[in-house]
């Protein structure tokens, strides 16, 4: 199973949006590639209207969407064009846009540790890579077959990454677009005393390391 900070698995697959070649198909791109247990499923049927509803917001962040499960390409294309007749929790006419892997020998899934005996030997766990523009894992998440996730949290993380990234900062817990960033830490005594005797209306300290950015609202 790869690990965050190591180079993504590289895989060619067939999928519902006809075949792709990864990395090479996304270079320069974000990706979240998840897994899922099975088609006809209720946990995935919802999972898969949510992500789909919320495919425009992953695209303004540059971030692509692939799904993948163990089950063929004509039971994807069925349980999709039937995800479009379902109404669940405000979404309707769903249409499922980005790819879904027909991945039957298990080949990627097993690239991606995504096959989990303790869970089962043939399907797959509800498996979250998010990938950067460089192929390299970021975020790993892991939820059992009886969990749905939580694409919230999905997209915040790609907020938070994308954030760290382009400003050298990080993010406290449960941080938001706008809310205060966390600047790297003091690494020498006289950047620590500089800091807590300085004043700015841009920066302030809890203590030597542990010093905030105030992001404009």
């Amino acid at each position: 199973m790869p690990l965050i900070g190591d180079t993504a698995p590289s895989f060619e697959a067939v999928t519902t949006q006809g075949p792709i070649r990864f990395p090479e198909d996304y270079a320069g791109k974000w990706v979240i590639l998840f897994s899922h247990p099975a088609d006809f499923t209720p946990v995935c049927t919802t999972e898969f209207m949510t992500f789909a509803s919320m495919a425009d917001e992953f695209a303004a962040l540059n971030t692509e969407l692939i799904g993948l499960s163990v089950d063929s390409l004509y039971a994807h294309i069925a349980w999709l064009r039937k995800i479009q007749e379902i109404e669940w929790n405000g979404k309707k006419n769903i249409e499922v846009k980005f790819p879904l892997i027909e991945d039957i020998r298990m080949e990627v899934a097993n690239k991606f540790g995504m096959i989990q005996p303790g869970q089962s030997n043939t399907q797959a766990v509800r498996a979250v890579f998010v990938i950067d523009p460089l192929a390299k894992i970021r975020t790993i998440l892991y939820y059992p077959l009886s969990t749905g996730r939580n694409f919230d949290e999905i997209k915040r993380i790609i907020l938070a990454l994308q954030k760290a990234d382009s400003d050298q900062v990080a993010t406290p817990a449960d941080w938001r677009p706008g809310d205060d960033v966390i600047v790297p830490t003091a690494g020498s005594c006289g950047t620590a005393k500089e800091r807590m005797e300085s004043t700015s209306d841009d920066q302030y300290c809890l203590d030597w390391f542990m010093c905030f950015r105030r992001e404009k609202k």
